[in-house]
């Protein structure tokens, strides 16, 4: 809830809850019947009995409809249930009867219509206000800044952004609350939190039940989904998911769980053999004795960020990132600095597949009124640039949270209440193009042993070609599933290995390009290590017309000497090709050049030079076609041979 609203719901309650003598005892009515009606309504609000309290005030109204405490009282109720709308209307009723007697009315008047979206007229009330006397410091400068919301709503109504919402379908949507959509890089698999309330077949002392549920994209249609089953869901409540980019695992809030460190902690738990295994809580430095939630993971696994109100914040909850280190172990939680947290809360952060852009709640800067969804990009220098608001009518005067965005940067996802009389469902709509995170392409295969077929559980790792570092490793599923994704502007690198098994690699030049790939669907078939079996060395580059081997080849040419050192009774052979450029002879002396070169690289490495022999074939086997320039790329390459394997 908005900072403003916590604060002001405080002062409702001090200045209303004694109403009786808020009014110096003197009623705006000479009914009887009414002030009876009334005084029982304070009854039960003191009680907290709402319902009743809000038939009484009604029908203190009904005997006398100018009984100004009565709309007061009544607008008060509303507040305290969200009804901003209805609220306004009696406070707005009783100002007509008498504006004089309570000037902190137009205080809460005004914030009851910035909360139903009548932001013009919140915009005058909250200068009333100002206009007073002898006014609350803390309202002052509440009234202050939600007179800032409101000059920035009236200008985003009037220039609204491109937003058509569609619902996600009946798969997912039905008559509980969805909400918390996410989503993996595939864009096949919605993960998502359902709450079903008290009475709806939960016997747990009328207490809300929340669980996640799970769809999987089936022809454009999100099928039924299914509970995620035990041990991820139990009786407790569980929420706030962030399901990882191949969907193999989760961080999530749990909260009051047994062996928690604070009133809600981040958990994690992984997915194999068809089910979800036991949450584990992250434990220290990421969980504290405060509150922690709402994580989200980036693609390579290696920063969470969430939200937290543990007290060296800047606000009430601030967002934090923790990076996973070379040890195991997560980093001490670094607090995201002023430049995105407020003095209010910053909630529900969510990474794009992209590594840099994020995408997260506030209520602490200009906005439409409730929590607004802002977004930011990393620079070069890990700093973050200005948060800038996603625009009216994705931002309303409701809180907006939740949202998460497909690889491809265009697809988002968020849950609503578009229907009062309904729960909150979850809808789909095109981001425009000004707030796009970077669109991002994905490499998805099995892995499979290229003689008999059998299904591997493989290494792979992404490696970025200019820096030679590795963005990415991981073991594919039991079945040789693997998803990666490529966010655009690197070059990176794709090497699979297993022991017992030449590793394939594959390069995917992006460097520069910030446009909408299609998908990379691979069926990579690993060979066993046997005498005449090839492996291409894809990320082996040379310089034009030269042996001069570039920096990005270092990577794989590491990993190949890494192979042949675990290996020792492996000896190999490494051939070099070319394409028809040049005369035969060229190509000849250019090829075994290049293969020596390879040769010289692993004998610096340590590799004994009896295991090692060269050759250079220029275009005699071509697997391109030597007329397109990928055809002649494909024919420009490096091989390797097993020449000799003893076990």
């Amino acid at each position: 809830m908005k900072q403003g609203l916590i604060i002001l719901a405080a002062f409702l309650l001090i200045s209303f809850i004694s109403a009786n003598h808020c009014y110096s005892q003197k009623y705006h009515t000479t009914s009887v019947k009414a002030l009876k009606y009334y005084k029982a309504g304070m009854t039960a609000f003191d009680y907290i009995d709402y319902i009743n309290a809000e038939n009484y005030f009604k029908q203190a109204i009904e005997t006398d409809e100018n009984f100004f405490e009565a709309y007061m009282m009544l607008g008060e109720l509303l507040s305290k249930q969200k009804r901003y709308r209805e609220a306004a209307g009696n406070f707005q009723k009783a100002v007509r009867l008498d504006s004089t007697v309570y000037m902190p009315v137009f205080f809460n008047m005004a914030t009851a219509e910035l909360m139903s979206g009548d932001y013009e007229k919140a915009l005058v009330h909250y200068k009333v206000y100002l206009a007073q006397e002898k006014i609350s410091e803390k309202n002052k400068a509440l009234a202050i800044r939600n007179i800032i919301n409101c000059e920035f709503a009236i200008e985003a109504v009037k220039n609204p952004v491109p937003f058509s919402p569609e619902s996600v379908g009946d798969g997912i949507n039905t008559i509980h609350d969805e909400y918390w959509p996410s989503i993996t890089a595939d864009g096949q698999t919605l993960m998502f939190t359902r709450q079903i309330k008290p009475g709806e077949n939960v016997l747990r002392r009328g207490i809300s039940q929340e669980d996640f549920y799970v769809s999987f994209l089936q022809e454009s249609v999100w099928k039924e989904a299914v509970n995620a089953g035990s041990p991820l869901n139990t009786s407790q409540n569980e929420g706030a998911q962030s399901l990882s980019s191949d969907g193999n695992y989760m961080y999530f809030t749990a909260c009051d769980r047994s062996g928690g460190l604070g009133s809600c902690d981040i958990f994690f738990s992984s997915f194999n053999n068809g089910r979800w295994s036991i949450p584990v809580n992250l434990g220290s430095p990421v969980n504290s004795s405060f509150w922690e939630s709402q994580p989200s993971i980036n693609a390579d696994g290696r920063m969470l960020f969430f939200s937290s109100n543990r007290p060296d914040g800047i606000g009430g909850k601030d967002l934090y990132f923790s990076v996973w280190k070379s040890n195991g172990k997560w980093s001490f939680p670094i607090n995201m600095g002023d430049k995105v947290n407020t003095a209010g809360d910053e909630m529900s952060p969510f990474i794009h597949f992209d590594g840099r852009t994020l995408y997260f709640a506030s209520d602490g800067r200009p906005g439409m009124g409730g929590s607004d969804i802002y977004f930011t990009r990393m620079l070069e220098d890990s700093t973050w640039t200005k948060p800038v608001n996603l625009g009216y009518p994705i931002n309303t005067y409701n809180d907006e949270m939740g949202l998460t965005i497909e690889s491809g940067g265009e697809k988002a996802y968020f849950s609503s209440r578009r229907d009062n009389k309904g729960g909150k469902d979850i809808y789909s709509f095109r981001l425009h193009e000004a707030v796009q995170p970077d669109p991002v392409a994905y490499i998805k295969g099995k892995v499979t042993d290229k003689v008999t077929g059998q299904m591997l559980v493989a290494e792979y790792e992404l490696v970025n070609l200019t820096t030679g570092k590795s963005v990415f490793n991981n073991q594919t599923d039991a079945k040789g599933n693997f998803l990666v994704c490529l966010p655009s502007g690197n070059n990176y690198g794709l090497n699979i290995s297993k022991d017992g098994y030449l590793f394939y690699s594959e390069n995917f030049m992006l460097e520069g390009t910030h446009s909408v790939f299609q998908p990379f669907i691979k069926n990579i078939m690993l060979s066993p290590f046997r005498v005449g079996e090839k492996m291409l060395l894809s990320n082996v580059f040379f310089e034009v017309d030269s042996w001069q081997l570039r920096k990005e080849s270092v990577a794989e040419l590491n990993m190949l000497s890494d192979l042949l050192k675990n290996n020792k009774e492996l000896r190999i052979e490494i051939g070099g090709y070319t394409d028809s450029t040049g005369s035969d002879e060229y190509n000849l002396n250019l090829s075994e050049k290049r293969a020596l070169a390879v040769v010289d690289f692993l004998m610096g490495s340590g590799i004994p030079q009896d295991r090692l022999t060269y050759r250079g074939y220029g275009n005699a086997s071509p697997v391109g076609d030597n007329i397109t320039s990928e055809g002649r790329k494909l024919n420009r390459r490096t091989e390797v041979q097993i020449t000799e394997y003893q076990k």
